[in-house]
């Protein structure tokens, strides 16, 4: 994603991801995952990046990441739904957050304790984002294609327990945060690991030959983004400036080959 480009006359680019180069010593870099944003961390921590990591349940992220160095990979207990649930010393010294939490549009095992679309999408990101010093560099959040038609067929299907509605409320919240920000929406995701109780993991989608990714905006995509993709454009968007106060959707496609 180093050669993403943008214009303001184009609805969309699309581009084939690149290698991403290794990014600068000290800065320092907050995330909350749960199953396939794993990747969000994983990426990271090959880039060398030191990372806070909160989760409700700590031990996880031994299972996730294996053995890590503290010097690398510091891991905090915490819950974004309770105003309280976070330490604010978790924030000391950290530069930027990604923020991937989320749980599935339909009643599921991952509702059990309380983990609904309002609670996580809405309740989560807000006390989150409350809880952000001022200092930080970027926040980037990580929604959804169709939060703006939630009312409009078949958008108003997906969000019949209201999961795109809290989207949108919480993209709104960071929106008028006053921190620096960037919103990338995916499509339905797919690819592994397939540890959540949703679509994805039914059909154990995969992105095949949709090796290219498009870029879009206005919320007017509509189509699967692999999980990998959704990882890099968040790594990525930390650090380009031109991403800071915007919203992007992303979508895989096949890749096209002239001769």
């Amino acid at each position: 994603m180093n050669d993403l480009t943008r214009s303001d006359q184009e609805h969309h680019k699309v581009y084939k991801p690149e290698k991403a180069g290794k990014r600068r010593r000290g800065q320092e870099s907050w995330t909350e995952t749960e199953s396939g944003e794993a990747i969000v961390v994983a990426s990271l921590l090959n880039r060398n990046v030191k990372l806070r990591l909160i989760l409700r349940d700590p031990e996880k992220a031994t299972t996730l990441f294996g053995e890590q160095d503290e010097e690398k990979l510091q891991v905090w207990k915490g819950d974004t739904r309770s105003p309280t649930g976070i330490d604010p010393s978790v924030f000391e010294g950290v530069t930027h957050v990604i923020c991937c939490t989320g749980t599935t549009a339909f009643p599921s095992r991952r509702w059990d304790g309380d983990n609904t679309p309002e609670r996580v999408d809405w309740d989560g990101v807000r006390n989150l984002v409350s809880a952000l010093p001022k200092s930080l560099k970027r926040i980037v959040l990580v929604s959804s294609i169709g939060v703006t038609k939630f009312n409009e067929l078949p958008w108003s299907i997906m969000n019949l327990f209201g999961v795109l509605k809290y989207k949108k409320m919480g993209e709104d919240f960071v929106r008028n945060s006053g921190l620096p920000f960037t919103i990338i929406r995916a499509g339905r995701l797919t690819d592994g690991p397939y540890t959540s109780y949703d679509l994805n993991t039914l059909l154990q989608a995969t992105a095949g030959e949709r090796r290219a990714v498009l870029i879009g905006q206005g919320d007017k995509l509509v189509g699967e983004v692999s999980r990998l993709v959704v990882a890099e454009a968040c790594i990525q968007a930390l650090d380009i400036e031109f991403t800071e106060g915007q919203t992007y959707e992303v979508n895989s496609i096949p890749v096209i080959i002239l001769i």
